[in-house]
């Protein structure tokens, strides 16, 4: 046995041998394996120029022994070898600074859309810098075309330098105490239709997010939800769920515009994160994608929001006055499980150090991680009941950014001091990105 690795896994006796699930230093989900049957990880194993980090990282992978040999958390997408590129191309999940075109991309001066797909390139692999390399983009992501984005909607998430995501078709417009929305605003804005017995509910909503996947939370979709209903359709396009057809409603220039309608696309695969335990006090990893069976279109009243391209959350990240957006058709009060009309409220952030001690008390103790943001805390300001799942939105500039999806928050919704608690979108793009496929 190669000598390297007795010295790194020295340590790992007291690890419980055969596990199976786990979960890798950068936080995806795993399998416990032999070293030797982790490509990407046997990769540094044999690496010539092995560095301090490369070391670090194989001895927090470890987690036991299959027979005598050390096994260690293999991301699962890296078992099969394959991740996807921005443009939907195969690629290998493999450092950064080991594939040439991205690394290249990377040299000063670096435009904001090169960084951008830097980004969009990240994968679940071992290494902290991890990409998807695959061929080279067919052009210079500086340059990517605009418009078109119904002939580009695809599984793939849009590049928002592209203006195929985050925008509504509004124009200067700007749910408990929230207020009704104009027609095409939000317009990725999703509804889950649950069938049990042939009734039909409406239970949680979500985020379009590219033309085959909907973002929603993982307790949507799993845990006790599933008494109540199988989630099975999504409905798009929406805005007053009181009647089928075209709604109408006034807009800021005068007149009305009306929506072309409800459009149902059935579910092909419902995704919960595969860390997102139902039955946890802690609620985390609550993040979950829906697979659509046919492609969304993109319309003015039907389009993706684009992903998060940085951790607004951090001090150095954080605007000023940061105002954030939630939307959906949740309860505009605690006797009421839904508002007719497509609702939204803007909420302050709050950063996690002055939101823990809303979540220390009798009752309602939770310790909140990276994995988690909270916003709102207003009196009578708050997503609520039905708006589970749903987006958290921040607005930069024209463009929306999904940087959280509801989760939990306080009973009653939109109470004093207690801001609601949402999944951290930004700490799953790399699960996201690699869990879709085309």
């Amino acid at each position: 046995m190669n000598l390297f690795i007795l010295a790194v896994f020295a340590a790992s006796a007291c690890f419980v041998n055969g596990q199976n699930s786990c979960q890798t230093p950068s936080g995806g989900s795993g399998e416990c394996i032999s070293v030797y049957n982790c490509q990407v990880l046997l990769a540094l194993v044999n690496k010539k120029d092995r560095t301090s980090e490369d070391v670090d990282l194989l001895k927090r992978s470890q987690c036991g022994h299959v027979g005598k040999t050390p096994a260690v958390c293999c991301p699962k997408a890296q078992q099969q070898g394959n991740c996807f590129t921005p443009e939907g191309k195969v690629g290998q999940c493999i450092s950064l600074y080991s594939c040439p075109h991205l690394a290249n991309m990377l040299k000063p001066p670096v435009p904001a859309e090169s960084i951008s797909y830097v980004q969009r390139s990240r994968c679940e692999g071992p290494e902290q810098y991890s990409v998807c390399c695959g061929p080279a983009p067919s052009r210079n992501p500086s340059v990517l075309p605009q418009g078109n984005c119904d002939s580009k909607m695809s599984a793939f998430p849009p590049d928002p330098s592209s203006g195929c995501c985050g925008l509504d078709s509004r124009v200067g417009n700007k749910i408990v105490g929230g207020t009704a929305t104009t027609v095409d605003q939000y317009p990725w804005l999703v509804m889950i239709e649950y069938v049990k017995l042939g009734v039909t509910k409406l239970l949680c909503g979500g985020a379009l997010i590219s033309g085959k996947y909907v973002l929603t939370a993982g307790h949507c979709v799993a845990g006790a939800v599933l008494d109540i209903g199988t989630p099975r359709r999504v409905r798009l396009g929406e805005y007053d769920i009181s009647h089928e057809g075209a709604d109408c409603a006034p807009v800021e220039a005068g007149g009305e515009d009306c929506t072309e309608g409800v459009t149902r696309i059935e579910i092909e695969k419902v995704i919960p994160h595969p860390q997102y335990n139902p039955v946890s006090a802690l609620k985390r990893n609550d993040i979950a994608l829906l697979r659509l069976k046919e492609n969304a279109p993109f319309t003015d009243f039907i389009r993706p929001i684009c992903l998060p391209n940085k951790d607004l959350t951090l001090p150095e990240n954080t605007p000023q006055n940061f105002s954030l957006y939630a939307a959906g058709w949740g309860a505009v009060s605690t006797r009421q499980s839904f508002s007719n009309v497509k609702l939204h409220v803007e909420l302050p952030f709050v950063s996690q150090d002055r939101c823990q001690p809303a979540y220390s008390q009798p009752g309602r103790s939770v310790t909140l991680w990276q994995g988690q943001l909270c916003a709102g805390g207003v009196t009578g300001k708050d997503s609520c009941k039905g708006d589970s799942g749903g987006p958290l939105m921040f607005e930069d500039g024209r463009t929306y950014e999904v940087i959280g999806v509801v989760s939990f928050g306080p009973v009653p919704c939109g109470m004093e001091g207690i801001p609601g608690v949402y999944s951290k979108v930004y700490e799953y793009l790399d699960w996201i990105r690699t869990t879709i496929v085309p």
